[in-house]
């Protein structure tokens, strides 16, 4: 039982370790609002710019892209039903940058769960050799109780980080989202104000 235990929590601490650097990899500024877009968002002023603009969102495949050759696709649609379908597209793309987020949070809460099924059963299997052979030796049940508690420093030891990144990814995709609107909303408005 604790060998399956502690072959959970080396799973668990591994599985941890991949989704942190996968959303680490895929949460970068640059991957998901580009400089060079921003840059070409800010100075769009004319119809030809817009289509510079979407032309490098083309070549920069990026959440921000994808949104804003959205945009910039139906800028002969309502401004409502633009920003409507916008905001509809936007939130697709928040639900991407959380993808694999909810795995985290899993492992916050199961890690000392499964420290603490190790820590019972070893706890099971010493005090049923004690009451087998007795307390003759105080020494084999101090190393006992040292094994046994392993397994919930391993689970804390998994559960402590998965929490700190779970934490920064969460007010990372929070804090691209809000970037994101904000350049969404200038580029609409500056369009529909331009073409009146």
């Amino acid at each position: 039982m604790e060998n399956a235990v502690y072959l959970l929590l080396g799973l668990t601490s591994v599985v941890c370790l991949g989704v942190i650097v996968w959303r680490a990899w895929m949460l970068r500024w640059s991957n998901v609002v580009p400089a060079e877009v921003v840059e070409a968002l800010t100075e769009c002023r004319s119809p030809d710019d817009v289509k510079a603009v979407r032309r490098l969102c083309e070549e920069n495949p990026s959440p921000l892209g994808r949104l804003i050759r959205l945009a910039a696709d139906r800028l002969d649609w309502p401004k409502a039903d633009n920003m409507d379908s916008l905001e509809i597209a936007a939130r697709h793309e928040i639900v991407q940058l959380e993808r694999g987020l909810v795995v985290l949070e899993v492992i916050v809460g199961i890690a000392p769960l499964l420290g603490l099924v190790g820590t019972i059963a070893g706890m099971m299997t010493v005090f049923g050799d004690l009451g087998q052979t007795g307390l003759n030796d105080a020494a084999k049940l101090a190393e006992g109780i040292a094994l046994i508690l392993r397994a919930t420093l391993a689970g804390l030891l998994i559960a402590i980080p998965s929490l700190i990144f779970w934490s920064y990814f969460s007010k990372k995709v929070e804090v691209l989202a809000v970037e994101m609107e904000t350049l969404c909303d200038e580029f609409i408005r500056r369009q529909y104000r331009d073409r009146k």
